[in-house]
């Protein structure tokens, strides 16, 4: 959670809270990082951590977004902002299907 709260400092990003959930309390079996924030006007944020070796595609990006969708129905509110943190290859298709989407999408190789 650390390196995710020093990732978002350097962008002027702050939360008044931000807490982890499991992957398995969404019902998914990905290796990915799953942090809820809750910004300094009282927004929803969803923090995506993603780390692996093999290349981040279109369809993988889909199964992120379920994620967020995921997760409103778990807090039972809207999740306003969205951010993703992709530490390994991006297709370009996926980067551009997220950020249609609303995501702001930070890529580090």
């Amino acid at each position: 959670m650390k390196s995710v709260v020093e990732m978002l400092a350097q962008y002027s990003i702050v939360f008044k809270s931000l807490r982890e959930i499991r992957p398995k309390e969404l019902g998914s079996r990905k290796k990915v990082g799953i942090y809820l924030g809750v910004d300094l006007k009282s927004y929803y944020a969803l923090v995506l951590e993603v780390e692996k070796k093999s290349r981040v595609l279109q369809k993988e990006a889909l199964e992120l977004m379920m994620l967020h969708e995921k997760v409103q129905v778990l807090i039972g509110a809207k999740v306003t902002k969205k951010y993703i943190i992709i530490k390994a290859p991006l297709c370009s298709h996926a980067k551009k299907l997220l950020q249609e989407q609303g995501w702001k999408v930070w890529h580090e190789v």
